[in-house]
């Protein structure tokens, strides 16, 4: 599974990815909130996440500071939110509703656990071309309207997530500026 998110997300630096150890560790810490896509034997998509509470007025954060170092010390399984820390599909077998699975299967989490609903910080792959012509703040805008196409937001807004702001800093990434967007879902089934 590590070596599937080297596969997925070849620009990113590895240093900055789930290691083997750390993937065990989520499957662990929260089973629920961990699964695997196979063809056959080998592994073409998974995700992961942790059951946090987030407070959205102040919601500046780095994944390091949600998830900690393996991914899983944010974990509370009292908490009122499934953050998703990973998502990774080959890019072989993109486009075949794998992703769309991936998040089917958190949106049953949530549902099951009666959870308010998905927060994630969500990379902007795209913005690296753009970033010097317009902001981060205006990239987003723009993809939102459907006047730009980002592989991750397009994607994540077509899931039904919507964007409730940008994230600085949230992980080592040169190339977008080292931003994200912060995406959520909100559970219509919640319960008080």
């Amino acid at each position: 599974l590590a070596e599937l998110q080297l596969i997925a997300f070849p620009e990113t630096d590895p240093e900055i990815l789930f290691s083997a150890e750390d993937l065990v560790k989520h499957a662990e810490v929260f089973p629920e909130g961990t699964y695997v896509v196979l063809d056959g034997d080998k592994p073409v998509g998974m995700g992961a996440g942790i059951f946090v509470d987030f407070d959205f007025d102040n919601y500046q954060h780095t994944l390091h500071e949600i998830a900690g170092e393996t991914g899983t010390e944010g974990h509370d399984p009292d908490g009122a939110y499934y953050y998703g820390t990973d998502i990774s599909v080959n890019p072989d077998y993109r486009r075949q509703g794998i992703g769309n699975k991936l998040y089917d299967l958190r949106k049953e989490v949530v549902r099951r656990y009666n959870k308010k609903g998905i927060v994630a910080g969500g990379v902007l792959p795209g913005y690296k071309n753009h970033k010097d012509a317009m902001t981060v703040e205006e990239y987003v805008d723009k993809v939102v309207a459907g006047e730009l196409y980002d592989p991750t937001l397009s994607f994540q807004l077509r899931n039904g997530f919507v964007v409730r702001g940008i994230l600085r800093d949230y992980f080592h990434d040169e190339r977008s500026g080292s931003v994200a967007s912060l995406i959520y879902w909100e559970n219509p089934d919640y319960q008080e």
